[in-house]
């Protein structure tokens, strides 16, 4: 996919805000939850992340892991682990079987922490944790899993801002219960579209017909590329063909490309088009 086919348009103020607003929160926690979506392992994640976090550990899940190929996911879990050194574990939306795990894991990162306040003479507290990441990974919904199991809020704490609402999920952690929401700086033209495709950028910052472009072409290199020509019921995957295919039409007869591209975008975004991940794994 060519980069200069489209260009997502970015705000540094928004940046420089949302920016402003993560650090603040993550002064107020001893471990970061990053989540990442499961079809962009590496661009759904912020590429400064280390120096944004600083050395907090990090827990990172792979969420929406349903909407991928489970055996390619686990290759990519071990890239991660790898490269990162932080623990890293699948996630879906929806379900319950991956909630001790994320809990556990992040009471045991926060331990350090604890031990050197008790080292201090502080008594032990529950380790705060809070979740990270960027728009429409699904923060949002590991919140929401995370606090259905108790909804017991603790609302303000010593020495935490009074605007923060907190929730014990158990007598061990603590969770912020507003989402850091990482601000999609991107210099990468090609991961910021990559973004767009999954509703990571706002639709403020692009048209919808070149991204829907741009991800026709890439998935045109992707194994399900029959399954996708199947869906739609053509050999080609342009806009224009599926939109005749659909009898989407405007005045003079013009195959209506926005509203297929939106479409597109909807199919891909709902996992209609396959069980696909849109980024290469490094070797």
């Amino acid at each position: 996919m060519k980069k200069d086919k489209l260009h997502i348009h970015w705000y540094p103020g928004h940046i420089a805000k949302a920016e402003r607003q993560l650090k603040e929160k993550l002064n107020l926690v001893d471990v970061i939850i990053e989540v990442r979506d499961s079809r962009l392992p590496l661009s759904s994640s912020y590429k400064n992340i280390e120096k944004l976090l600083g050395d907090k550990p990090r827990l990172l899940l792979l969420n929406k892991a349903d909407l991928v190929e489970k055996t390619e996911l686990k290759s990519w879990v071990k890239y991660l682990n790898n490269t990162t050194g932080c623990p890293v574990i699948l996630t879906e939306a929806k379900g319950q079987n991956d909630l001790n795990i994320v809990v556990n894991t992040a009471v045991k990162l926060s331990e350090p922490k604890i031990q050197a306040l008790m080292a201090k003479g502080l008594l032990r507290r529950p380790a705060r944790a809070m979740v990270v990441g960027m728009p429409n990974v699904g923060k949002s919904s590991i919140i929401n899993k995370l606090t259905k199991s108790s909804k017991t809020k603790i609302g303000a704490k010593a020495g935490v801002t009074r605007q923060q609402q907190w929730v014990r999920i158990n007598p061990k952690l603590d969770l912020l219960d507003t989402p850091g929401i990482i601000p999609t700086r991107q210099d990468d033209q090609l991961q910021a579209v990559k973004l767009a495709f999954v509703s990571s950028v706002s639709e403020n910052a692009y048209s919808p017909e070149p991204v829907a472009k741009a991800l026709l072409e890439l998935l045109s290199e992707s194994k399900e590329i029959d399954f996708i020509k199947d869906y739609y019921k053509t050999n080609t995957l342009t806009l224009e063909d599926i939109a005749l295919k659909r009898n989407w039409i405007i005045k003079g007869d013009s195959p209506d490309t926005e509203r297929t591209a939106i479409y597109i975008l909807k199919d891909f975004r709902e996992g209609r088009l396959g069980k696909i991940i849109l980024d290469n794994l490094p070797e």
